[in-house]
Order: structure tokens, then sequence, then C-alpha cells
């Protein structure tokens, strides 16, 4: 089946292209969540990615396994180029001359939930991490690739891939603890602990 869907893929089928859109978008979707920390940007990455995968269609190969992998691959490399012109934009606009702002209390208000907080403790961490690790994590932890799918989808070795995860794992769980032992024994009120 997997052969059959990569030819038809390569010839331009656009029915196959749509079964593929279907079985892969929530994947995608789910992984530019974790890789970004901005679900309203998710759909973008999605949609970028599957127009990216129709440009380079002829590009996949006829032989392989799942298509996932070459998707989640796609996606990494649509996220990498929003960094960076996101960075860019930053610094286009540190250039510009400073005006009177209104202060933004969004940050504060999100701060007060506690959901909010976790998710923001867990990003966190994930952006504490190297580039490289953090792409293999996000791909074999919150994706589900294999180490070889994970290979496939950062063109890098199988290798590489396991080294990469298990610094990830130990940085990962190092910033874990420092963030237990911070929050850990709070004085609320007098004699009152969280």
């Amino acid at each position: 089946m997997t052969a059959e869907m990569r030819s038809r893929i390569r010839a331009g089928d656009t029915e196959a292209f749509g079964e593929l859109f279907d079985e892969h978008a929530d994947a995608v979707r789910r992984h530019a969540v974790w890789s970004g920390g901005d679900p309203a940007l998710a759909d973008d990455v999605v949609s970028l990615t599957f127009l990216e995968a129709w440009r380079i269609r002829e590009s996949l190969r006829p032989d392989g396994g799942a298509l996932r992998p070459w998707l989640l691959g796609i996606a990494t490399n649509v996220l990498r180029n929003r960094r960076r012109a996101a960075r860019r934009h930053r610094e286009a606009l540190r250039r510009l001359p400073a005006r009177d702002t209104v202060p933004d209390f969004a940050d504060e208000v999100v701060g007060r939930l506690h959901d909010a907080d976790q998710v923001a403790a867990a990003l966190a961490a994930l952006r504490a991490l190297r580039r490289a690790d953090r792409e293999v994590f996000l791909l074999c932890v919150w994706s589900q690739l294999d180490y070889a799918a994970a290979a496939e989808a950062l063109g890098v070795p199988v290798g590489t891939v396991r080294s990469r995860l298990s610094r990830a794992r130990t940085r990962l769980r190092a910033l874990a603890e420092q963030e237990m032992a911070r929050t850990r024994k709070i004085p609320v009120e007098q004699g009152e602990y969280r």
C-alpha cells in the first residue's frame, strides 16, 4: 500500500494526497504545537507542510515505509523557517524607533491559570534544550516516531538520534527536578504550605 501511495503522490494524484492529509494532518499539527508552542500557528504550519509536500512530491523516494517521517521532516523544516523569519522580524522591529506603548496584561492573566503555568514550564524546559536535541525529543516522544523514522525525518544517522534523545531526556529530567525543588513548600501564609 505504501509503495502504491508513494507512486500516486509522486504522480500528482490529488485523491492520494487528500488521503495523506486526512491520515497525517493531526500528527503534523501536534508536532507543530509542541515544537512551536503556539496552537494558533499550528494550523499554518500544517498548511505550509502539506503545501511544501505537494511542491516537492516528485522528490519523494519511490521506496520506503510510512510517509509520516517524511511529512514530519518537512514540518520540522517549516518550523525552522518560521523561527528564522520571526527572528528577522523581531530584529527589524528593534531597529525601529521606540514609541510609547500600553502595557500588555495578557501574560499576567494567563499566569494565573494553573494549567497554563504547567504548559509554560514544559515549553520553557523544551526551549532550554539545544535545537537538535529538542527536535529529536519531539519527534520520538511527542510524535512517537521510532529511531529510524526520526533519523529519516531529520536526515541524520540513527545513532545521532539515540544520543540526542538520551541527552534531551537527561537535561529535561534535571530541569524538572529544579522546577519541583523551586515550587515545593512555598509558604502561603504563616505555617501553611502549598
